[in-house]
């Protein structure tokens, strides 16, 4: 429970670094570029400590996937 607690809380911060560093307009898809969303994951799962790093590994990989359809670019919606 507390890894999915801080998996939420993770995903939560997240979300709201998208919509803080998105040049997309207000309302829009909060689109970032996939390595600055995955300097930040990476960065704020360390300092987490409760998401291993395999699961880190394999949710950047998912995202990237989804990004790669887009330009490089991550949407909220592909986590």
């Amino acid at each position: 429970i507390s890894c999915w607690n801080s998996l939420q809380s993770l995903l939560s911060s997240m979300k709201q670094a998208c919509e803080i560093l998105t040049r997309d307009p207000e309302g829009g898809a909060a689109r970032i570029p996939f390595e600055t969303f995955s300097f930040l994951y990476l960065y704020l799962a360390s300092i987490d400590g409760e998401i291993s790093e395999t699961e880190t590994k394999a949710f950047l990989q998912d995202v990237q996937e989804q990004a790669d359809k887009h330009s490089g670019m991550v949407l909220i919606r592909h986590f």
